[in-house]
């Protein structure tokens, strides 16, 4: 009966994930041509927001924020826009090379470069990594954390070194869809904006 019993506790743990390799989390990357997926992000305030990310990498990523605040963020041509629907002005505007997200959006990602990863560790379900620009290491850093079988990114955490932290949480991936390159195009969305 003890063994039985031994048995039966050994087996209902779940079994803990290995850590995933940098090769294969860049492979990974590098494989991630076009994605869907629906995110919540919990923003420094304390508030919650829900909306859509579209990625076409290299170099493009579009998040589409829910009601109340139907913001808009566009990443494309290697610049950041961000769409505040409250705002009478135009977006706010920055380089991608200034944020941590340029190291995933590259077009060929290589974690095996020196000095941008500055953590990997498993957590027994996930595989966690802490990426930084090797050239602008105060520009913030972002943690991406992976799951396996199959290696999927489901979250990532963005520190941009000015006491900001964003967690998103990202649904189910639909990838390989088409999506058109306007989307990530900001001077349209400006201009779909004043008509």
């Amino acid at each position: 009966m003890k063994y039985i019993l031994f048995l039966v506790i050994v087996f209902a743990v779940p079994a803990h994930a290995e850590k995933i390799s940098l090769a294969q989390i860049s492979s990974y990357l590098n494989k991630l041509g076009t994605a869907e997926a629906n995110f919540t992000q919990f923003n420094d305030d304390k508030s919650i927001s829900t909306g859509k990310l579209i990625i076409k990498r290299p170099g493009r990523i579009r998040f589409e924020y829910d009601l109340p605040s139907l913001a808009l963020v566009i990443v494309g041509g290697g610049q950041v826009a961000v769409f505040d629907p409250k705002a009478n002005e135009g977006p706010t505007r920055f380089p991608l090379s200034q944020t941590p997200l340029k190291i995933i959006l590259e077009n060929k990602v290589d974690l095996g470069q020196e000095d941008m990863v500055v953590g990997h560790m498993a957590d027994g379900l996930s595989t966690i990594l802490i990426l930084q620009d090797p050239e602008n290491p105060n520009r913030g850093a972002i943690q991406l954390i992976f799951s396996e079988n199959p290696i999927k990114l489901k979250q990532w955490i963005v520190d941009d070194n000015e006491g900001n932290v964003t967690k998103i949480i990202i649904g189910d991936w639909t990838e390989g869809q088409r999506i058109p390159n306007v989307l990530f195009n900001i001077q349209a969305e400006m201009q779909k904006r004043t008509q």
